[in-house]
């Protein structure tokens, strides 16, 4: 589901894309890449003190081998809707 976006990190170029959460599922796991790209993620935590969005940027981090802090929401911290960047 990750590799086009994964081979564009490895070339060392910056990738931004458009999520859609739901968060509070039993785990944290990629469903599906929607028609206009935005790509639906179960995340394992609470929508409450920021933890959805820190499992978030864990889960992403480990999908794509980079630190944490080379993920970084842009848009919709309290939204269901998101718009991620990753750098390498």
């Amino acid at each position: 589901m990750f590799d086009e976006l994964r081979n564009q990190i490895a070339a060392g170029k910056a990738v931004t894309f458009s999520l859609r959460v739901h968060p509070g599922a039993a785990r944290t796991r990629a469903k599906e890449v929607l028609a206009d790209g935005t790509v639906k993620l179960d995340i394992a935590a609470a929508p409450e003190d920021g933890k959805a969005n820190e499992e978030l940027i864990r889960f992403l981090a480990e999908e794509f081998g980079v630190p944490k802090s080379h993920v970084e929401i842009l848009k919709g911290h309290t939204a269901k809707t998101k718009v991620v960047r990753i750098s390498k």
